[in-house]
């Protein structure tokens, strides 16, 4: 299956028999909550997912989003509606960043028909779709985790992978290259790294560039099929786009879900600033 859907092909199988579920996953990093934009108005039939609550735990030691609590996880899949035998997509308002980290979720927790909204609410709309401030009638799920289905990196196989294959920082490229650092506490990037901005992934109207452009992109950074490949980010959300990215490109990849904010919170773990891997 395709990791994502295009604004028309959704609304075709909304139209069908069986509709797929709908995740609204509206965040902004430091903003407010998504809830009163969802309530405000969204695709009809959708139930909103919190990414803070409910797609990831408590921040702390482990970085500022960490894997959530599986039990916590499982409860709001099914609220939404959730389960193993129905189609899942998820979209969310702006660069498909907390829409591809629901994905990625669910993908590693053993769903296996899940995809991102192409362009979130923003292609949603251009295409004449409507929104609704109606909320859905819950139909419990039977969601059950079977985590593992995606590969992740932690700290250590992070380092080890940027040594033996290509590891690749999602930040902006004055984060990595240690120019600036607006909310961990050192600025820099994993030694060996490969600075890959998401923000090269999509195009200007907010849709992933096109497989061919992006398995090109890849290919210049050594991201190819058969490469081992592993995506980190701040905090394991922009990253989980870029692995979305790669699957459109063909190219599997780990996530390192902590981080740059789990790995720069050791002061024993080394720090590399520069443009140049390592």
């Amino acid at each position: 299956m395709n990791a994502i859907i295009s604004a028309s092909e959704l609304a075709s199988e909304l139209a069908g028999g069986t509709p797929p579920v709908l995740l609204d996953v509206r965040y902004q990093l430091g903003g407010p909550p998504g809830r009163p934009e969802y309530e405000a108005g969204h695709l009809p039939g959708a139930f909103y997912v919190d990414l803070e609550g409910e797609l990831a735990g408590p921040a702390g030691a482990a970085g500022r989003h960490p894997l959530p609590d599986p039990e916590v996880f499982t409860a709001a899949m099914r609220a939404a509606g959730v389960s193993k035998d129905r189609e899942v997509v998820v979209y969310d308002g702006a660069q498909g960043w907390a829409a591809a980290r629901a994905w990625w979720l669910l993908r590693w927790a053993g769903h296996e028909a899940v995809r991102v909204l192409d362009g979130g609410l923003a292609a949603w709309r251009a295409a004449g779709g409507e929104l609704t401030g109606e909320e859905p009638a819950p139909e419990p799920g039977d969601f059950t985790m079977a985590p593992g289905a995606l590969p992740v990196l932690n700290a250590d196989e992070a380092a080890a992978l940027a040594r033996r294959g290509v590891l690749l920082d999602a930040r902006a490229g004055e984060r990595y290259r240690g120019e600036v650092e607006p909310i961990d506490r050192v600025a820099g990037h994993i030694p060996g790294a490969r600075s890959a901005p998401t923000t090269e992934n999509v195009t200007a109207d907010g849709t992933l560039r096109p497989a061919a452009e992006l398995a090109a992109r890849f290919a210049a950074l050594g991201a190819v099929p058969d490469a081992e490949v592993g995506v980190y980010c701040g905090s394991g959300v922009s990253a989980a786009q870029q692995v979305l990215a790669l699957a459109v490109a063909g190219v599997p990849a780990a996530l390192y879900v902590g981080s740059w904010s789990e790995w720069s919170s050791d002061p024993s773990r080394p720090v590399a600033t520069g443009s140049d891997a390592g």
